[in-house]
């Protein structure tokens, strides 16, 4: 049994000036799509700095309770009141007391300056470039 294929005879494919118009289109829309994308993430990334600068805040302030004239002045004493931070955010510095001084820390996805953040004795968050 042989099978045949069942096309029509005299048939042709795209054209040249077809496929190009076709790429150009997907061309276009991909130019539009990859800075929107490329926005999303660092929105996201910032996000995650912030969303980090709050917990830290948290955890001094439960560190505190415990231990009422300390200072944070290393991520241990965060980690020891249960601050967890994400993969890529870490400590870039600190000097937070219960009624002054802050928590600085730093976003390895996002471009310098944008990168770090703090978080005061207050709870006040501060981003460069908001």
């Amino acid at each position: 049994m042989i099978c045949r294929f069942s096309g029509k005879r005299g048939t042709r494919g795209f054209t040249l000036i077809e496929l190009m118009i076709t790429v150009g289109i997907i061309a276009i829309l991909a130019s539009i799509a990859v800075p929107q994308f490329i926005q999303y993430r660092q929105r996201g990334f910032r996000t995650e700095l912030t969303s980090d600068l709050k917990n830290a805040y948290t955890a001094a302030q439960a560190y505190f309770s415990d231990y009422p004239g300390a200072t944070i002045d290393s991520i241990v004493k965060l980690t020891s009141a249960g601050w967890l931070a994400s993969p890529r955010v870490g400590w870039s510095s600190g000097d937070l007391r219960i009624d002054s001084g802050t928590v600085s820390l730093t976003h390895s996805q996002l471009p310098a300056p944008r990168n770090t953040g703090s978080v005061s004795s207050t709870g006040a968050i501060s981003l460069p470039g908001s």
